[in-house]
């Protein structure tokens, strides 16, 4: 069976990485819009209300007026923006999320692809909210370092001119301490307060890692590094792309270095408790543009047809 995807905001990183996904696979027909014709809302609309899926790669607002293009009840959008993350009429594209995630991935219409940092974030943090060991109402903090892809075009060409010494180094920002994934780092967690949440980018191109410090004093009574980890290892038994690394990673601890960019080019987020008596630090890690963008919106996109979940990825 072949399928009629549009991508809409096709010139775009994240656009771009779906199409080359999707260029590999048999079973898709994509629906092109011509350069000339990017900005015409009644060919944006045909294209929208043809499609069996369509990924909206656009900003917030302009998602949100190409949602409301759509009138063919056939046609499932995948939304790449902030729009819609955290609003209850659309499922969150994360199908390890929790038991019966998948199913409303399945059955919904319109489906929100979730953010980079808080791909990496919740994935760390709804199990261990989930188990108890987490208390939802502990204040926590989280840093998370990636590469200049996730600012799309604009900073991939910044980056690529040279010239500037200041891209030589890491550079934090989201100082206002609003940045646009808390509300889904908190709302796909279970976490009452919003995290104190620290994203810095570096000169490189693509990789993330995200990393929580903890308490074991904060946490429920007895939890320690391997509770911690076993619980990761058992909410995520038989993921495909979700890795359980072992406690206290000994091939990490022996390089001495943690390697933010070793998930780069797959759809795979490693997972890893660094824990002593007294403290851990959980650490996540994933490829931006995989398993943070392009990648997680085909693999709910597989879900929701029914088809291979890995296929393409």
């Amino acid at each position: 069976m072949s399928y009629r995807i549009f991508v809409d905001g096709q010139e775009g990183t994240t656009g771009l990485r779906i199409h080359e996904m999707l260029a590999r696979r048999s079973d898709i027909e994509v629906l092109r819009i011509d350069a000339d014709r990017r900005k015409d809302s009644a060919e944006r609309a045909r294209l929208l209300n043809a499609a069996d899926v369509a990924f909206l790669c656009l900003p917030d607002a302009a998602a949100r007026e190409a949602a409301a293009l759509v009138t063919n009840p056939r046609t499932c959008l995948i939304d790449a923006s902030t729009a819609h993350r955290t609003s209850a009429d659309w499922a969150f594209g994360l199908p390890e999320l929790a038991p019966g995630q998948r199913e409303k991935i399945r059955a919904s219409k319109r489906i929100a692809n979730p953010g980079c940092h808080a791909s990496a974030f919740i994935l760390l943090l709804r199990p261990l909210v989930d188990a108890g060991l987490v208390p939802a109402g502990l204040p926590v903090s989280a840093t998370s370092i990636t590469g200049y892809s996730g600012g799309g075009k604009k900073m991939i060409e910044q980056y690529q001119a040279g010239g500037d010494a200041r891209l030589e180094s890491p550079r934090p920002y989201g100082l206002t301490l609003a940045h646009k994934h808390i509300p889904e780092m908190m709302n796909h967690t279970g976490l009452q307060s919003a995290p104190v949440f620290q994203p810095i980018v570096a000169s490189f191109y693509k990789g993330l890692a995200v990393s929580v410090p903890l308490h074991f004093s904060q946490l429920a009574p007895g939890t320690d590094g391997a509770a911690l980890q076993r619980a990761l290892a058992a909410h995520y038994a038989g993921e495909p792309f979700i890795r359980v690394m072992p406690l206290s990673d000994p091939a990490t601890l022996e390089d001495g270095f943690f390697d933010v960019q070793a998930c780069n080019d797959t759809n795979r987020c490693d997972l890893f408790v660094f824990a002593n008596d007294r403290q851990a630090l959980l650490m996540s890690r994933l490829d931006n543009l995989g398993k943070g963008a392009s990648g997680a919106a085909v693999q709910s996109m597989n879900v929701h047809l029914g088809v291979d979940e890995a296929l393409g990825l």
